[in-house]
């Protein structure tokens, strides 16, 4: 019923100069139960609002629903760490960052989520996944940067690991930094070390891909023999000052609405900083080259300036909020958005993993950036 009555909403409000009929996002439901999983926390979500269709990635698998919460079909089988995740408008699948550490391979899984229809698809043998290798991360990764011929592994208390690169997990669409609009490109986060110890891993690394060139790079999954192919460069490189953070940033979420850049984070430790768990990119400022702070060996690159709205930490001009928004963070349009929320549920004495969407709308204020709607 409740569908039938967003329909009727969604044709009276269309645009009639041009007779389309678009969702509604401010009238989707106030809350939406993505089930309960036996899996690791969830990571990500992406949403597409045109289907409404929502996509959630519990670390291991890859879950599909509608947003009355009815389970539309899975992916299992990975064996890496499969992160945040976003939709492709233009070509209509998921894409999300996938994780392998110990292999010192790091992709991002792309789902043909047109081919999802049932419970437990395979990641490596129904033809839904892609994946496409990321050089660049995987050199910064593995970079020996103590020069003493030997690569540390995944391990936190180490000089190792260009910029304190832990991997990647954010990911989201959006436009080239400092434009409104143009061609949608791909935005990777860097994960990052939580180290005290050391200076050079106080920014967020962010990189960009144009994924129309990435046909010819993508590759069934196999995650017994990793396979390279991937693009040799990026589209841009980007860092973002904002003192260290626990394993980067966690979701990555572009809002065209507010032209904002979103950054959910698990708070930092360093005291010399904030530790805001939510920092904002100014959309509107191109990127400047400027000084890397922190590095052993001087080093210049384009910096992104912070959205100069919510709470403000003197000592260092950081700013950010004090709001959780690391397990899923997805723009719906219209300053409307779904933040996720984890729990853990024991079925039969099980362990499973929650999650719960609930919309907020955006405001910006210091207080909370967000405010609920519907509860």
């Amino acid at each position: 019923m409740r569908k039938i009555v967003r329909a009727i909403t969604v044709l009276l409000s269309a645009v009639l100069v041009t007779g389309a009929a678009k969702p509604a996002v401010e009238d989707f439901p106030a809350t939406v139960d993505g089930g309960a999983w036996p899996a690791g926390h969830v990571q990500g979500i992406a949403v597409d609002t045109e289907n409404e269709f929502v996509y959630y990635s519990f670390t291991s698998m890859l879950v599909k629903t509608d947003l009355d919460g009815t389970v539309l079909g899975t992916v299992t089988g990975f064996t890496g760490h499969l992160g945040d995740l976003d939709f492709n408008e233009k070509d209509g699948r998921v894409y999300g960052s996938l994780e392998y550490k110990a292999a010192e391979s790091f992709y991002i899984a792309i789902f043909d989520v047109d081919r999802i229809t049932g419970m437990d698809m395979d990641a490596e043998t129904d033809g839904i996944v892609t994946a496409v290798y990321l050089h660049e991360v995987v050199q910064d990764f593995t970079a020996d940067m103590d020069g003493n011929g030997v690569f540390d592994g995944n391990i936190a208390d180490t000089p190792d690991h260009r910029y304190g690169s832990s991997g990647i997990d954010g990911v989201t669409f959006g436009p080239a930094f400092g434009r409104k609009n143009g061609k949608q490109l791909l935005t990777v986060a860097y994960g990052v070390y939580s180290n005290t110890e050391r200076d050079d891993n106080d920014h967020q690394v962010l990189l960009q891909y144009d994924v129309t060139r990435w046909k010819k790079f993508e590759q069934s999954l196999t995650q017994d023999a990793p396979h390279t192919s991937g693009p040799a460069t990026t589209d841009g490189k980007y860092f973002v000052y904002t003192g260290n953070t626990t394993y980067g940033v966690q979701n990555l979420n572009y809002d065209a609405f507010t032209h904002t850049w979103l950054l959910g984070v698990y708070k930092g430790v360093k005291e010399q900083y904030p530790n805001y768990s939510l920092y904002a990119i100014d959309g509107s400022s191109r990127p400047a080259q400027g000084v890397i702070q922190g590095q052993r060996t001087p080093e210049e690159g384009l910096l992104l300036p912070l959205l100069q709205q919510g709470l403000s930490h003197e000592p260092t001009g950081i700013r950010g909020w004090n709001f959780t928004a690391d397990v899923g963070l997805e723009s719906l349009g219209n300053g409307y958005f779904y933040i996720a929320t984890q729990g853990r549920v024991v079925d039969d004495g099980v362990t499973k993993q929650t999650a719960v969407l609930d919309l907020y709308r955006w405001t910006g204020a210091a207080s909370s950036p967000f405010e609920p709607v519907g509860r």
